[in-house]
């Protein structure tokens, strides 16, 4: 990583914040997919 000099705590804030708001948006989205399957086997269980 490059000397950032006087803006190493900002840029590292940022990467920081970045990665913990695409965790997030990933684990929204899982927890969404296993939502979602769980209604369509209730749904396909109801057709027959």
């Amino acid at each position: 990583m490059p000397d950032l000099g006087k803006y190493a705590l900002e840029v590292g804030l940022a990467y920081g914040a970045s990665a913990v708001l695409l965790l997030a948006l990933v684990g929204l989205s899982v927890l969404r997919a296993a939502r979602v399957r769980r209604q369509l086997e209730k749904v396909e269980a109801r057709r027959g």
